[in-house]
């Protein structure tokens, strides 16, 4: 059974906290996490290192809420929905009729790679709707800019308040919509280069050298073969599933490899692709999937030249 505000909902209950103040969370996640534990439904902390502490601290001792560490949940957004589908899984196959879990994606993705975090929290709303979840994702304003709280709202159906309220957002949008828009890629500073390797049409072992030649020692092994991996993955989908010409460009800095991958279709119809595991009929899914779980960062556009997918291996820039 349901509880809670949550009670009587089917599938996913899906909230936004927003404060300004410590005490403000505290106000929020103590009476939810308590009452979890008070319900027998498994209940847990995924927050960063600060608030995760807050949270801790107020809580009674060992009674029975779970932690997990926020910056290995929240590494990739692909790899969250993953771990965490797998979690709440266990837990309903365990016999669990309500599963509650507190959250925060990191400040430190509020620049330039915020937008597959946006992408991340609308996808959400499907990606666990199989699932009796009540969660809360946690958004400090005193850090968070006024864009990302745009964001956030759109992207939550409703708010948890301090004062007990679950107010519906008036700017939320379904994921099949929001999906849908064309978020332009925000210029990575080592793209004002020219390409340390630019091809027309490359074939996937062409692709896969080009990685090779970019690598100048700059990143751990398993990170370019990861580029590698999803580089060949990508191009191979637009030679497949794109019209031509397919470009590969690919640049080098002193912390990552950027590779963006163009052709003049306008890339796949499936809003979810890259987020969820794609189904049979979606064609290319399974690449992008693969490279979003194998990248620091993608981010797509569409415009009048076509498509375009952009990878990162290493430190992302912030922007």
């Amino acid at each position: 059974m349901r509880t809670g505000a949550a009670a009587g909902h089917r599938g996913y209950f899906h909230e936004a906290v927003s404060y300004d103040h410590d005490d403000e969370l505290l106000a929020v996640a103590v009476p939810f996490l308590l009452g979890g534990v008070d319900a027998g439904e498994p209940t847990f902390v995924a927050l960063g290192e600060r608030t995760g502490g807050l949270v801790r601290a107020a809580l009674p001792a060992d009674c029975g809420v779970e932690y997990l560490a926020g910056g290995d949940v929240y590494a990739r957004p692909a790899a969250a929905i993953r771990s965490y589908r797998q979690l709440l899984a266990e837990r309903v196959a365990a016999g669990a009729t309500q599963i509650r879990i507190i959250g925060e994606v990191p400040a430190t993705e509020f620049g330039a790679t915020w937008d597959w975090w946006a992408r991340y929290e609308s996808a959400i709303n499907h990606a666990y709707d199989d699932f009796p979840l009540w969660s809360m994702c946690a958004y400090d304003t005193r850090i968070t800019p006024p864009s990302v709280m745009a964001d956030v709202a759109r992207t939550h159906p409703r708010f948890a308040t301090a004062d007990g309220r679950h107010v519906p957002s008036p700017a939320w949008t379904t994921p099949a919509e929001y999906l849908r828009e064309n978020r332009p890629i925000v210029p990575d500073p080592v793209q004002a280069q020219p390409p340390a390797v630019e091809l027309v049409d490359p074939t996937a072992a062409e692709a896969r050298a080009a990685v090779h030649k970019a690598d100048h020692g700059q990143l751990p092994v398993d990170d370019v073969e990861d580029l590698v991996v999803a580089v060949s993955e990508i191009v191979t989908n637009a030679l497949r599933h794109g019209q031509p010409p397919v470009r590969l460009c690919v640049w080098a800095g002193d912390d990552r490899i950027v590779a963006a991958v163009s052709d003049r279709g306008q890339g796949p119809g499936d809003p979810f692709c890259g987020l969820l595991p794609a189904s049979g009929s979606a064609p290319g899914g399974l690449g992008v999937w693969i490279t979003y779980q194998s990248c620091n960062h993608v981010t797509w556009q569409r415009d009048g030249d076509g498509f375009t997918l952009r990878l990162t291996a290493g430190r992302a820039h912030s922007g």
